[in-house]
């Protein structure tokens, strides 16, 4: 079983900052990519950032200049550092992780439970 725990989701004046991690543990061959992706109420859940395992990211166009994800593959955590943050910022904040759980396995999407974040004055 893979799990993944979110923490750092909580209630940030605009413009102000907040810092998302998540850890993976469980049984699995190898990760590719871990990411935060957001949904708000009414809206489908939208890609944030993703790091691949050697370092690549992927940035949401709304987000860029402001977060930047980072990852430590020896702990198989990714953190999402949130500056001048934005009304338009508040969601649940869900961490993705995608991995292998064997050689021959294919490429699995796992989802953490979310985090919820809260931009308001």
């Amino acid at each position: 079983q893979v799990q993944l725990v979110e923490a750092g989701g909580g209630l940030v004046q605009p413009g102000g900052s907040l810092t998302l991690s998540c850890a993976a543990s469980g049984s699995f061959f190898s990760i590719n990519t871990m990411g935060w992706y957001r949904q708000a109420p009414g809206k489908q859940r939208e890609l944030v950032a993703t790091m691949s395992t050697g370092g690549s990211t992927n940035y949401a166009d709304s987000v860029k200049g402001r977060f930047t994800i980072s990852r430590d593959n020896a702990k198989n955590t990714v953190h999402l550092q949130m500056n001048s943050l934005k009304p338009e910022d508040t969601a649940v904040y869900y961490c993705n992780l995608g991995f292998r759980r064997s050689p021959i396995a294919t490429t699995q999407n796992y989802w953490g439970q979310g985090t919820q974040v809260t931009v308001s004055s």
